[in-house]
């Protein structure tokens, strides 16, 4: 597939359904994580213009900064720290309407006001989680989960 997206237009269901196919021709035949997350991450980004788009990979105890679209972001997280921290410890999708009411949230940008964190899984176990944030109040919710979790059910 070539290295362009169609950017679609419409309401979010419209856009995930667009972009799943185009994700996972850039992900087809192409082996390497970082490769693979790091498209992911600007498919996402580009389609949807978030503030920041990436992933946190778990390396040892901590979560470390993977690849991402955005602002420079922390590049650890303990477990159970933050909503990326708290993702990994419950091994669940959370989605913050305002990041300000979400105790011991992590501000990396004050730009952002809420976010959605999926963990991945490979093989029943998690790796890592994607962290989205958005510069607007309450912008995830179930169709965003949804379509994410599709999305991350691709990665090979």
């Amino acid at each position: 597939m070539a290295e362009d997206l169609t950017i679609t237009k419409g309401d979010k269901k419209t856009q995930y359904e667009s972009l799943l196919p185009q994700i996972q021709g850039l992900l087809s035949g192409e082996t390497n994580l970082v490769a693979n997350l790091g498209n992911i991450a600007a498919a996402l980004k580009e389609q949807f213009n978030w503030l920041w788009v990436g992933f946190y990979w778990i390396i040892e105890d901590e979560l470390v900064l993977g690849p991402f679209q955005g602002p420079v972001a922390c590049t650890r997280i303990k477990k159970g720290r933050g909503v990326c921290g708290t993702s990994w410890e419950k091994e669940a999708t959370i989605i913050v309407d305002d990041v300000e009411k979400f105790p011991g949230h992590i501000a990396c940008s004050s730009s952002s006001k809420s976010e959605i964190v999926l963990p991945v899984f490979k093989e029943g176990k998690i790796q890592g989680v994607l962290d989205v944030d958005s510069s607007e109040l309450a912008q995830f919710d179930e169709v965003d989960q949804l379509y994410l979790e599709k999305i991350l059910a691709m990665i090979p």
